[in-house]
């Protein structure tokens, strides 16, 4: 976790022009401090080679691999020359983009640095401590310039493989939010359509049974279709618009989600189709829009349940607010007559164990020993989909 009272060195990350700005600086602070330290500066051949050394820092950003070999070659031929008695740090500063900038091939040339880091500690350990001077100021200068380069790649290759890691766990995760919107949407969709379509065929089989004897009751289903078949076109124009509006829409241009207040509509509409729906609904205000939204669609796929396989038939509602979660309850006492005969099992039960199951909830669903048919879900009231 990180400590709250640590602030990072900058506030927000450096635009380009600012890390440019930055090599900028270093390359000319770091040619000021090897001029003055270097004794042979004067000389326009060394102070060549300084410049060579650090100027092309600047631009390291830009072309990283050929500042790396120029600033690599000067500072070898430097402390080659003895202008210089420094360590490749220049060198090491110009790898670090070279490291990050490149592609994983099947050759890295980490092991070989690693093999040469650990050649120059055996080479420091064994043979420069016995060593004249002069040989164990190569030594170092070795030893420390390897510690440099090897670092300098072994830092750069972690980097880019954190911001490779981080780039595919967002792609993973805006994948997966596009899976779940989907999931979201399909199971609107089947509830609407699913829920429409049921009592619409219930009231068409029953018009075409009493057209002929009782026309009146056939005109009656025909209202009955009319009305519910309006009622999924706005659900959907609604869905459709939530889809086709702009994140920085207005607020007020949607209609409002189906919620706790639209329940009255499935058992009026339930009713229409043959089964009466006792609503007991006893949940206090302020649940959060899209857990009453998720409420509505339980019992809306319960009751059309009731309609395609058990109608006519009597169907209780329960929706209860229990302290730190919400029970729903639907129970029938089918199957009952059936106006039309029991259609392919479709994806009403998935649909809502997978509405509860978002929210961390607990759902049943099966026959009761005295006959019937009941629906249970219990969803808290803090849950993922909240």
């Amino acid at each position: 976790m990180d400590d709250p009272d640590v602030r990072p060195l900058f506030p927000r990350p450096l635009r380009p022009r600012e890390l440019v700005a930055l090599d900028v600086l270093a390359a000319v602070g770091y040619a000021f401090v090897l001029v003055v330290e270097s004794p042979d500066a004067r000389r326009p051949a060394a102070l060549a080679l300084l410049a060579a050394m650090t100027l092309p820092l600047a631009v390291r950003r830009r072309w990283p691999l050929p500042v790396f070999c120029v600033v690599a070659v000067a500072s070898v031929a430097a402390m080659t020359l003895g202008v210089v008695r420094e360590p490749l740090a220049a060198a090491a500063y110009a790898l670090y983009p070279v490291a990050l900038g490149t592609r994983r091939r099947r050759w890295e040339p980490t092991a070989a640095i690693g093999a040469l880091t650990v050649g120059a500690l055996l080479l420091a350990a064994f043979g420069g401590v016995a060593a004249g001077p002069e040989v164990r100021r190569v030594v170092e200068t070795v030893v420390l310039g390897s510690l440099a380069l090897g670092g300098a790649w072994t830092i750069g290759r972690a980097v880019r493989e954190r911001r490779a890691y981080a780039a595919r766990q967002a792609e993973q995760a805006a994948e997966h939010a596009v899976t779940e919107e989907r999931l979201r949407i399909a199971r609107e969709m089947h509830d609407v359509v699913s829920h429409t379509l049921s009592l619409i065929g219930v009231k068409a089989g029953v018009a075409a049974h009493v057209a002929d004897r009782r026309p009146e009751e056939a005109l009656e289903a025909l209202r009955v279709i009319e009305a519910t078949s309006r009622q999924a076109l706005t659900e959907m124009r609604h869905m459709l618009g939530v889809l086709r509006t702009a994140p920085d829409a207005a607020p007020g241009t949607l209609s409002p989600a189906p919620g706790l207040a639209a329940l009255p509509d499935i058992a009026e509409r339930a009713a229409a189709a043959g089964v009466r729906v006792d609503l007991d609904v006893r949940v206090a205000d302020g649940l959060p829009p899209a857990l009453e939204q998720a409420v509505h669609r339980i019992v809306q796929e319960a009751v059309t349940n009731v309609v395609r396989h058990a109608a006519p038939a009597a169907c209780r509602v329960l929706v209860h607010d229990e302290g730190g979660q919400v029970r729903i309850e639907v129970t029938d006492d089918g199957p009952g007559r059936r106006v039309l005969p029991a259609g392919p099992p479709g994806h009403g039960v998935i649909g809502m164990r997978e509405r509860v199951a978002a929210y961390g909830g607990v759902f049943t669903a099966g026959p009761l020993s005295g006959g019937g048919f009941r629906v249970l879900a219990l969803l808290p009231l803090e849950g993922e989909g909240t």
